[in-house]
């Protein structure tokens, strides 16, 4: 865990252990807007706010959910529920 400005970061491994998926799998929630990463500014490192991982782990699965989620301000998820993990993985 990193804190820049007094924001919890963390690396991809610490996100895929709170998450309990693949690295694969966070990649996709990534690439679908689901949660943003951050640069590092040395190295091809991705950092992911902490908040915004924690808020990942509360959403649900839902088959029936058509619309994407939408990350606000502080790259939180917002009053949505979360398509099945398994089926956004793909090749990514």
């Amino acid at each position: 865990m990193q804190i820049i400005d007094g924001v919890e970061y963390l690396d991809g491994d610490e996100a895929v252990a709170l998450l309990g998926v693949k690295k694969a799998t966070l990649y996709a929630y990534v690439s679908r807007g689901l949660l943003e990463s951050f640069r590092q500014a040395v190295g091809r490192k991705r950092l992911y706010r902490r908040a915004a991982v924690e808020r990942l782990c509360e959403l649900q699965p839902s088959e029936d959910s058509p619309s994407y989620p939408q990350i606000d301000e502080d790259g939180v998820l917002r009053d949505v529920r979360l398509p099945d993990a398994a089926s956004w993985a793909g090749e990514h």
